[in-house]
């Protein structure tokens, strides 16, 4: 006798994390709501992981990779600020599910799959940056890939405790503020070389 599961409806759990994660965490850019309304998150993680895939919470994807929870990424693009018909540019050990969203959006997105300080930059630049891994600090080369004008976000991790990050570059400088604290994992950023202790 075979016992088969029920298939999960997804297109009703993707509207219970738009009504019961997203909105009550302050993502309401009509433009972001829309799009994370729309992509399949469950498509970006490994089968046996769907029925998790619109819990708020990351969700592993192996090799010590996780997908962020839907929110973290909602908060950051709601604080960007993007527009349609804008350049983007995902950076990440898997950054489908982000550039999914973002192109829902009406971006014109560039994603580049591995270890941040090892994304090889197309040498042009992008009015926005979203990082899809937790980093410490930041690479020269992603900084100078952003446009004057341009925002950037991120998770950084500081002692310990991840932080949800947007930027805007003005002048060549980079000017960043913390948005809200956050439980996402690390993915495969960049750590700043250890200090000497005692």
């Amino acid at each position: 006798m075979t016992i088969q599961q029920p298939v999960p409806d997804y297109a009703a759990a993707r509207q219970a994390m738009v009504d019961s994660q997203l909105r009550p965490q302050g993502v309401n850019d009509p433009l972001v709501v829309q799009a994370m309304g729309s992509v399949a998150r469950e498509q970006f993680v490994p089968e046996q992981c769907r029925p998790l895939a619109y819990l708020d919470r990351a969700v592993p994807l192996g090799d010590g990779r996780s997908l962020p929870p839907a929110a973290a990424i909602g908060q950051l693009l709601t604080a960007m600020a993007l527009q349609r018909g804008q350049s983007a540019l995902v950076v990440g050990t898997d950054p489908g599910y982000a550039a999914a969203v973002l192109e829902a959006m009406g971006l014109d997105v560039t994603a580049t799959r591995g270890p941040i300080e090892k994304s090889h930059m197309s040498g042009g630049t992008y009015d926005a940056i979203l990082i899809d891994d937790a980093v410490e600090q930041l690479p020269g080369d992603i900084v100078n890939a952003l446009s004057d004008g341009g925002t950037i976000g991120f998770a950084s991790l500081d002692r310990g405790i991840f932080r949800l990050t947007v930027g805007r570059k003005s002048g060549g400088a980079l000017g960043l503020r913390s948005i809200a604290d956050n439980t996402a994992a690390p993915g495969a950023g960049v750590n700043r070389p250890r200090a000497f202790t005692f």
